[in-house]
C-alpha cells in the first residue's frame, strides 16, 4: 500500500505533514481534494478507517460550515456528508493513509504513528517549532 495524503497546499498543517512524510524518503500520492472533490463513499471509507464521524471531521474554522447551518447539534451525519461532497473545503485536513492506518493529522505530529520509515533527523514545522528531535 502506498502512502496517500489528502492535501490542501494552502494549509500550513497540511504542508507540515507532507514535509514530515517526505522527510522519511517516502514519495506519497498527493491528492489535492479541493480540485478533485470527494464522493460520499470515499468519505465514509476514510472516516471509518480513521474512526471519525463526519462531525468530527468537519472543518468549522475558515469554512462555510456555520453559515450552512452545519454546526448545530441536531444536524445529521448524512447532511454533513452531503455538504462535504458539495463543498470539499468542509473536510478537515490533512487525512493521511498508510499501511499503518488512516488519520486526520491535526496537529502535524499525529502523522508520526503512521510513518513506516522512522525519521532520522530533526523535524520542524514551517514556523521553526520542533516536532521531533533526532535520536
Amino acid at each position: 500500500m502506498t502512502t496517500v495524503i489528502h492535501h490542501n497546499p494552502d494549509c500550513g498543517t497540511s504542508r507540515n505533514v507532507l514535509s514530515i512524510i517526505r522527510a522519511t524518503g517516502t514519495d506519497p500520492v498527493v491528492i489535492h481534494y479541493l480540485d478533485t472533490g470527494w464522493t460520499r463513499a470515499q468519505l465514509r471509507g476514510l472516516f471509518a478507517a480513521a474512526d471519525l464521524t463526519p462531525r468530527a471531521a468537519l472543518r468549522t474554522s475558515k469554512s462555510p460550515a456555520e453559515e450552512l447551518g452545519l454546526t448545530a447539534d441536531d444536524v445529521s451525519d448524512d447532511t454533513i456528508l452531503d455538504a462535504m461532497v458539495a463543498h470539499p473545503i468542509l473536510v478537515n485536513r490533512p487525512i493521511v493513509c498508510t499501511p499503518k492506518g488512516v488519520a486526520l493529522c491535526r496537529p502535524s505530529e499525529a502523522v508520526l504513528p503512521l510513518l513506516e520509515i522512522p525519521l532520522t533527523g530533526d523535524v520542524t514545522k514551517e514556523d521553526g517549532t520542533l516536532i521531533l528531535a533526532a535520536p
